[in-house]
């Protein structure tokens, strides 16, 4: 159990039962490396709509459900 600064646990949206990466830093003996391990939820969150950037005119999900029903 860690007890995360509170400054840092809102900056980096840490909360309590937050999965969190410790490594080393290479070639240091004083330092780790945190990382928070996202949360599915939040992930998939922040990937909504994330391909719309390279195709905005197309809908990927409806040609899917379509290409599946023609399938079969």
């Amino acid at each position: 159990m860690v007890t995360i600064p509170a400054e840092l646990g809102r900056r980096f949206t840490i909360t309590p039962g937050c999965k969190l990466a410790w490594a080393p830093v290479v070639g240091s003996t004083e330092e780790i490396r945190v990382r928070v391990i996202p949360r599915r939820g939040d992930l998939a969150r922040r990937l909504r709509g994330a391909g719309k950037v390279y195709s905005p005119e197309r809908d990927a999900v409806a040609e899917l459900v379509a290409e599946r029903l023609m399938e079969g």
